[in-house]
C-alpha cells in the first residue's frame, strides 16, 4: 500500500474523530507539498548533453594541439591554428561555466526535495495522531522551522566572508558547508578555500594541510593545480625552498598550459630551478 493510500485511509476512519477543519488543512498542506515536489523534480536540470559537449571539446582540443604540434614543425598555418586553438578553449570555458551553474541548481534542487519529502512525512505522521483527540493533535503542532540554507547559500555566504577578509567567520562556513554538503559540485571549492583563508592568515603549515586535502580528495579538480602551487609557495614563505621547488615543478609538469603552470614558471626562475 503506497503512503498516499495509507494516509488518505486514515483521513477517511478519522473524519469524525477529528475536527474537519484540521483534515481540510491537513490535506491541502500534503498536496501543495506534493505539487511543490513536482515542480522542483522537473526543473532538476539534464547534465547530460552539455557534458558530451564538453567532452567533445576537449578531444577536439587535444586533436588541434596535435595537429599543431605537427603543423608548427613543418612552419604552416601556425597562426590559424593557434586562432582555432583559442576559439575551442573559449568554448570550453563557455560551458565548464555552464556546467558548473547547472551543478550548483542540481544541488539545490536535491536540497529542496529532500525538505520537502521530510514535510510531507512529518504531516503524514500528525495525520496518524490525530485519532487520539482534539488535545492530542493540538500538542502535535509544531512551530516552522527555520529556514535551512540551500548549498549555494551557505558556501555564497562563506566566501563573502572570505572576500571581506573575515577569514575564521570563512573557515566556519566553509567546514559547516563541507559537513552538511559533502558530496556538492562546490565541494571541493570550500576546501581550497579554507586554505585560502589559513595561507591569507599567514599560517602556512595549517594552509599546506587543508590544500593537500583538495588534491588527495579531489585530483581532478579545476582547483588541484592552484592548490599545488599555493602548496609551493607556502614552503616558500616557510623557507623551505627545496620542498617549494619540487611543488613548482609538479605544477609546471601537471597542468602544462594553464595560469598556474606560468606562475610557479615564473617564481622559479627567481628562485632558482
Amino acid at each position: 500500500m503506497s503512503a498516499r493510500t495509507y494516509v488518505l485511509g486514515i483521513l477517511l476512519l478519522t473524519t469524525g474523530c477529528a475536527p474537519q477543519a484540521e483534515l481540510v488543512k491537513l490535506r491541502g498542506e500534503m498536496g501543495d507539498l506534493r505539487a511543490e515536489m513536482k515542480v522542483v523534480r522537473s526543473q532538476v536540470p539534464d547534465l547530460s548533453g552539455i557534458q558530451k559537449r564538453q567532452d567533445l571539446l576537449e578531444e577536439n582540443i587535444k586533436g588541434t594541439l596535435d595537429i599543431q604540434q605537427k603543423m608548427a614543425d613543418q612552419g604552416t598555418r601556425h597562426d590559424q591554428l593557434v586562432t582555432d586553438l583559442q576559439i575551442l578553449q573559449g568554448r570550453l570555458e563557455e560551458n565548464n561555466f555552464r556546467i558548473k551553474e547547472l551543478a550548483q541548481k542540481l544541488d539545490d534542487n536535491k536540497f529542496r526535495l529532500a525538505e520537502l519529502a521530510a514535510r510531507v512525512e512529518q504531516l503524514e505522521n500528525r495525520t496518524k495522531s490525530l485519532p487520539t483527540g482534539t488535545a492530542d493533535a493540538a500538542e502535535g503542532e509544531k512551530k516552522p522551522e527555520a529556514k535551512q540554507p540551500t548549498p549555494t547559500e551557505a558556501y555564497q555566504q562563506a566566501k563573502s566572508d572570505y572576500d571581506k577578509g573575515n577569514y575564521d567567520l570563512a573557515i566556519a562556513g566553509f567546514e559547516n558547508y563541507l559537513k552538511q554538503f559533502p558530496d556538492t559540485s562546490q565541494a571541493d571549492s570550500a576546501q581550497y578555500w579554507i586554505g585560502e583563508c589559513f595561507y591569507s592568515k599567514k599560517e602556512y603549515d595549517k594552509a599546506i594541510t587543508e590544500f593537500t586535502k583538495v588534491l588527495k580528495a579531489y585530483p581532478k579538480s579545476e582547483k588541484a593545480p592552484g592548490a599545488r602551487l599555493k602548496i609551493g609557495y607556502s614552503y616558500l614563505n616557510e623557507k623551505h625552498n627545496a620542498k617549494a621547488r619540487e611543488h613548482l615543478h609538479r605544477v609546471v609538469k601537471d597542468y602544462p598550459g594553464t595560469p598556474e603552470a606560468e606562475k610557479a614558471k615564473e617564481r622559479l626562475k627567481k628562485i632558482g630551478k
